[in-house]
């Protein structure tokens, strides 16, 4: 179903492309650069060398990463539902 001057399945290609484009920016974000650590940034404890061969440019050990990784970061976002609030300002 088509609205307006949109072709049919441009909401559908529109939602398919900003999660595409979230996606990759997830895993740019998650890909470690450059030459791995020796020891981890943080609390400079020894990196295993199996983690530092598995994880080329690996900066932290894995009690670290996983800290890191579950500190949840809040994303400014667009208000999708058009609240009432919103429509006001």
């Amino acid at each position: 179903m088509a609205g307006g001057w949109a072709q049919d399945g441009a909401v559908s290609e529109q939602i398919e492309a900003t999660l595409k484009d979230e996606l990759a920016r997830m895993q740019a974000q998650k890909r470690p650069q450059g030459e791995s650590l020796s020891h981890c940034a943080e609390c400079e404890e020894e990196i295993p060398e199996k983690r530092r061969l598995a994880v080329p440019g690996v900066k932290l050990c894995i009690e670290c990463q996983q800290e890191c990784d579950g500190a949840h970061k809040t994303r400014g976002g667009i208000n999708r539902r058009g609240s009432k609030d919103s429509q006001l300002k």
